[in-house]
C-alpha cells in the first residue's frame, strides 16, 4: 500500500513538472535541459549519498550505473523519436512500457504476473490508447521511441533486483550520475550545450532535477523494495493521466470524452490488477484536492 502511494505520487510530480518542462524546452535545447537536470539531481543528493557510496561497493556501483544509462539511453531514445513521429505515438508508445515490463520480467528472470495483473496490463494499454489518439506517426520515429520504452521497461525489471540490496541514497545518486554523464556526451556531441538563461529555464531545471528526478527516483528505488516492476509499471502509467489533468488545470488544455474515458480506463485497469489500489487513489486524489 505505502509502495504505490509513493509510486502514484511520484507519476502526479511529474505531470505537474510537464507544463514548466514544456516551456523550458522551447527555450532552451533538450538534450542540454536533461543534462543539466540529472546534473542538478546529482548535486542534490550528493550531500547525502557522497559518504554511502562505500556501501555500495563494487556490485552497487556497476549496478546503479546501469540503471542510470538505460535511463539516461531512454530519454535519449525517445527525444529522438519524438523529433521524428508525431506527439500522440509518442504519448501512446512510451506508456508501453506497462506492457513490456511483465513480458521483460517473464522472459529475463521468469517473473509470471497473475491474470488479474496481466487484466490490468491490458485495460491500461487500452487506456493509454484512448488518452493518446494514437495517430499515425513515422515508422522510424515510432521504432525509436518503442525502444525507449524497452529500455524504461528494462530499467523498471531490473531495479526489482536492485533496489532491495543496497542502499537507496547511494544507488540513486550513482544512477543521477551515470544519466547526466550519458546525456552530457549527447548533448556536447550536438553542440547543444550552453549556459542557460531566465527563470523559466532555470526554474524548471531546479524543479525537475530536486523533485522530478531525485526525490522521484530516490522513491522509486524505496518503493521498489516492495512493489514488484509489474505494479510499478501499473502506477506509471498514471503519468499521462496526471499529465493531462494538470494540463487543464494549469495550461488550459482541453481534451475530449474520449481522452477522459482513457484516464478513467488507465486507473480501473490499475485498481483491477491491484485491489488496494483504489484506496491509493482514493488518498491521493483527495491530497491532491481532485475531488
Amino acid at each position: 500500500m505505502r509502495a504505490l502511494i509513493v509510486l502514484v505520487a511520484v507519476t502526479a510530480v511529474w505531470g505537474v513538472t510537464f507544463v514548466q518542462v514544456k516551456d523550458a524546452v522551447a527555450l532552451y535545447p533538450l538534450f542540454a535541459f536533461l543534462a543539466l537536470r540529472f546534473a542538478v539531481a546529482s548535486c542534490t543528493l550528493a550531500p547525502a549519498g557522497l559518504h554511502r557510496l562505500r556501501a555500495l561497493g563494487p556490485a552497487g556501483l556497476a549496478a546503479g550505473t546501469l540503471a542510470g544509462s538505460l535511463l539516461g539511453g531512454g530519454y535519449a531514445l525517445q527525444t529522438a523519436g519524438l523529433q521524428r513521429t508525431s506527439v500522440s505515438s509518442t504519448g501512446f508508445i512510451t506508456g508501453m512500457y506497462v506492457v513490456l515490463t511483465p513480458l521483460l520480467a517473464l522472459l529475463l528472470f521468469r517473473v509470471r504476473a497473475p491474470r488479474a495483473a496481466w487484466t490490468g496490463v491490458l485495460l491500461a494499454a487500452a487506456g493509454l490508447a484512448l488518452l493518446s489518439g494514437v495517430q499515425a506517426g513515422s515508422p522510424g520515429g515510432d521504432l525509436l521511441v518503442l525502444a525507449g520504452a524497452a529500455v524504461y521497461s528494462l530499467q523498471i525489471v531490473l531495479m526489482e533486483r536492485f533496489a532491495p540490496r543496497f542502499d537507496a541514497i547511494a544507488f540513486t545518486l550513482v544512477e543521477m550520475l551515470a544519466a547526466f554523464a550519458g546525456l552530457l556526451v549527447v548533448a556536447l556531441s550536438s553542440g547543444q550545450l550552453s549556459w542557460p538563461h531566465g527563470w523559466t529555464v532555470w526554474g524548471a531545471l531546479l524543479v525537475t532535477g530536486v523533485f522530478a528526478s531525485a526525490l522521484a527516483f530516490l522513491a522509486q528505488t524505496w518503493a521498489q523494495r516492495q512493489a514488484t516492476a509489474t505494479q510499478t509499471a501499473l502506477a506509471f502509467s498514471l503519468e499521462p493521466v496526471w499529465t493531462a489533468f494538470f494540463g487543464f488545470t494549469l495550461a488550459g488544455d482541453r481534451l475530449g470524452a474520449v481522452a477522459w474515458i482513457g484516464c478513467a480506463v488507465i486507473m480501473a485497469g490499475i485498481v483491477f490488477a491491484e485491489p488496494s489500489a483504489a484506496d491509493a487513489l482514493l488518498r491521493i486524489v483527495r491530497r491532491t484536492g481532485v475531488a
